[in-house]
């Protein structure tokens, strides 16, 4: 077995808001045995804040949440523990600052799935401080993370269970077991 397999791996469960990151982000993390990071729960107040009002966040809004995330992946790596985060991770520069603050170990699981789709899983969500009115925002936001190394792409058009067997299936093919 290669090193790379055997060192702890950090990973970002990503998408727009929606898409399930947060229960396929426990799934994956459960079934990995490792550590859980609720991305949202990283937000600074102010940002929370201005998302509760409907009011999209700007990259100066997410560059210190980005560095929360990274320095949580961070602390993991360097306990010797892998790690599962939920980040929509919207733009390639969010994911390759996300990249460099891990010195490159991570890897992503997009979850793709129709605006339609989106929009019915945010309209029944409960208690959660993203309006639905910004899910178009994070669309035109969102830069497919096509071709970038270390990538999963993942429909979510199945249970959460089925996303996540889908997600771990593809990770091990990354050599994340």
């Amino acid at each position: 077995m290669s090193a790379q397999n055997t060192r702890p791996h950090a990973i970002i469960v990503m998408g727009v808001s929606g898409c399930g990151k947060s229960s396929v982000g426990e799934a994956v993390a459960k079934a990995l045995a490792v550590e859980f990071a609720e991305g949202d729960a990283l937000h600074p107040a102010s940002n929370v804040e201005k998302m509760s009002k409907g009011t999209p966040l700007t990259d100066e809004d997410r560059m210190p949440w980005l560095d929360i995330i990274g320095q949580t992946m961070k602390a993991a790596l360097d306990r010797n523990e892998g790690i599962v985060v939920s980040c929509s991770a919207l733009k390639k520069s969010y994911r390759d600052r996300l990249r460099a603050a891990v010195d490159g170990n991570l890897f992503f699981v997009y979850l793709h799935g129709s605006r339609e789709l989106l929009t019915a899983r945010m309209g029944a969500r409960k208690g959660h401080f993203m309006p639905l009115s910004l899910l178009e925002n994070q669309l035109a936001t969102l830069e497919i993370p096509t071709g970038e190394p270390g990538v999963v792409t993942v429909d979510i058009d199945g249970t959460i269970d089925e996303i996540a067997k889908t997600a771990l299936r593809d990770l091990k093919a990354l050599g994340i077991s």
